[in-house]
This record gives structure tokens, C-alpha cells and sequence, in this order.
């Protein structure tokens, strides 16, 4: 288990990081997401032991990456943003590198090697130089470096990022199956990927959690209003009175005439959808209008991610009046940092 506890990072002035705190339990994948500038890859460097926390403390599978620094990286592979590839080396020569730092025993690093190899499929690149492969296979390699000595606990921040989607959907498969031996976070832009992957997620902006929990909790969560979508092939007034005077639905938002006697209403509904989709049903049907397709609009990972981000902060009683009170120089904190800015 990793557990993060009040983490903070301030750069000057400046809170990149404000006491967030969130676990990664064993053999899950944990979803890291947040905007550009959100405080997701400051975080994970901390994490990784890469930057200096400012305050805070991180726990690696029994570890404090501070306290006991080496016992805790020896639990962590880590892919950052940008793959720290050597480009003037071969591949091969350079997970052979990363397997010495690693302190994989000489007498077990050539299998090891190849096996990473194998996993995220560099096999057939292992004697090019790195500066003459694919953006693609960059990565590649910088997963496998990652992965070289079997840790316990993997970073990953942006792993599909240059991928083609037969690649992305590879590696996805990969991170999946991590999850058997490996505790996993996992940064990524691409909101699709982390619902196809991830068991909870912790959603970051401008340094403060918004949220944490699984993708169906929050989807559900944010389920206000219910829409109902119905496409129907027979006569739009008869349709239409059906929908509107069946009990449970508050309005008709929208119809689509999609010719041919087809059409496809948008309802708002304002009870279970369950009970007034099966009513829909039969009234139609009784009415002989066809019901081509009927579901229910949910809400998805990337409207509640939106929602989220968006979301006004309320402010401590203390921040506010900080943020009030003017610095010696007489300007308040907007227009010293304008004046930092300028500078």
C-alpha cells in the first residue's frame, strides 16, 4: 500500500500542491486527473522521491520516502512524462544501464531484460540507438525501464503519449494486467483510458483534491437529471403526446426529424427511468409507433471531470483574509504576483 499523507509544494510564494492526501491500495490502479498546471506531475514527483516535498509525508509499501529513501525507490518504477531515455545509447545497452541502478543481480539481469522487452514488445529495436527510434518507441523503452526489477508500486505518468492506438490498446491491456502484482497510479489526459483501466480515480486542480472515488460513484453522483433518448418510426404527434403524458416525464427538450418517419426524442425526466422507459414502451407500441432505440443519457467520467474542475474552491476563513491584506509595498497579493509575472 502507498499512502499519502498532507503532501504540499510550494515554489516561492506559490502553492503548486495544497495538503493533499489519498492512498493507493494494493493491486489497484489508481487514476491521477487534473487539467494542464492541476499539480499532477509536481505530486508525482514528489512521490517518486524526484523533488523535495515541502511539507508532508509519503509511505512506500512500509517506507517513508523520506526517512528511508532507498528502500522506498527500491519499491517504485517510474515513468515520467517525458521517458528518461539516454538517446546515444542502444536499447538493449540501456535497460542493461537501468538494471545495474536498479541493483538487479548480475545472474538474473539478462532475463530480466528480456523480459521487459517482450512486455511492452521492443524486442525487434534492442540494437538501434535510441535517437533513431519512433516517439513511440521512446516510450516503449521507457516504460520497460520502469518495469526492470519488478516493483512493487508503478508510476505512470502520460505512458500512452506518441502511441498509435494499435499501441495504446497494447499497453492499456498491460496496465491492466499490473494490476495482478502491482500497485498502480496512473496520469492521463485521455479520460477513456482511465475508465477503461482504473478501479478509483483522485481528480486534482490547481493543487486541491476535488474528488476521490471509483468512475461509477461519481458518474452516479452527478446523475441530477435523467434523460431519456427515444427514436421512434411512426406519426410525431402521436409520438409526442404519448411521451409528454406519460406520468414521470417533465418535458420534451428536443426532437431530431431524421426522415422517413423516424424521429428521436429528448425527454427530461424527473423520476426512475426504469418504470417510465417500459411505459414509453408499451404506449407506443399499443399506439403502433415503432421504438427503434430507447436509452438512458448518463453522465460520463469526462462531464463529471468537468463539472469538478470548474467547481469553485470555498476558502478558509484565514485564506480570505490573507488574501485581503495588503504586503508591505502596499499592494495586495493579485498585484505583486502581476508585478512577479511582468518581471
Amino acid at each position: 500500500m502507498v499512502t499519502i499523507e498532507n503532501l504540499t509544494k510550494f515554489y516561492g510564494s506559490n502553492r503548486a500542491v495544497n495538503h493533499i492526501s489519498f492512498t493507493i491500495n494494493d493491486n489497484e490502479i489508481l487514476g491521477f486527473l487534473g487539467p494542464n498546471g492541476a499539480g499532477k506531475s509536481t505530486t508525482m514527483n514528489m512521490i517518486a522521491g524526484y523533488l523535495p516535498m515541502s511539507d508532508g509525508t509519503v509511505n512506500i509499501c512500509g517506507s517513508d520516502i523520506t526517512k528511508d529513501p532507498l528502500k522506498a525507490k527500491g519499491n517504485i518504477g517510474y515513468l515520467p512524462e517525458i521517458p528518461p531515455v539516454y538517446p546515444d545509447m542502444k536499447v538493449k545497452e540501456y535497460l542493461s544501464f537501468c538494471a545495474g541502478l536498479k541493483k538487479v543481480p548480475g545472474s538474473k539481469r539478462r532475463d530480466e531484460i528480456e523480459r521487459v522487452m517482450k512486455l511492452l514488445k521492443i524486442k525487434d529495436v534492442e540494437g538501434k540507438l535510441i535517437r533513431n527510434l519512433s516517439k513511440g518507441y521512446k516510450q516503449r523503452v521507457g516504460f520497460a525501464q520502469a518495469l526492470l526489477g519488478d516493483p512493487k508500486f508503478l508510476i505512470l505518468d502520460e505512458p500512452t503519449v506518441g502511441l498509435d492506438p494499435n499501441q495504446v490498446a497494447e499497453v492499456r491491456a498491460l496496465i491492466k494486467s499490473l494490476k495482478k502484482d502491482h500497485s498502480v497510479i496512473f496520469s492521463s489526459h485521455i479520460l477513456s483510458e482511465v475508465s477503461a483501466v482504473c478501479d478509483r480515480v483522485v481528480i486534482i486542480n490547481k493543487g486541491d483534491i476535488r474528488a476521490i472515488d471509483t468512475i461509477e460513484n461519481l458518474e452516479k453522483s452527478f446523475s441530477r437529471t435523467l434523460v431519456l433518448h427515444v427514436k421512434v418510426k411512426g406519426d410525431k404527434a402521436k409520438a409526442a403526446s404519448i411521451i409528454e403524458m406519460t406520468h414521470g416525464v417533465r418535458e420534451i427538450m428536443d426532437i431530431d426529424d431524421e426522415g422517413s418517419s423516424i424521429y428521436e426524442f429528448k425527454v427530461q425526466l424527473e423520476g426512475e427511468s426504469d418504470a417510465i422507459r417500459d411505459t414509453i414502451m408499451a404506449d407506443c407500441i399499443r399506439n403502433g409507433i415503432s421504438i427503434l432505440e430507447i436509452y438512458t443519457e448518463k453522465p460520463d467520467l469526462e462531464s463529471v471531470f468537468i463539472e469538478l474542475i470548474n467547481r469553485p474552491v470555498k476558502k478558509s476563513g484565514l485564506e480570505e483574509l490573507l488574501e485581503e491584506t495588503p504586503d508591505e509595498s502596499g499592494a495586495d497579493n493579485g498585484e505583486a504576483e502581476e508585478e512577479k509575472e511582468e518581471e
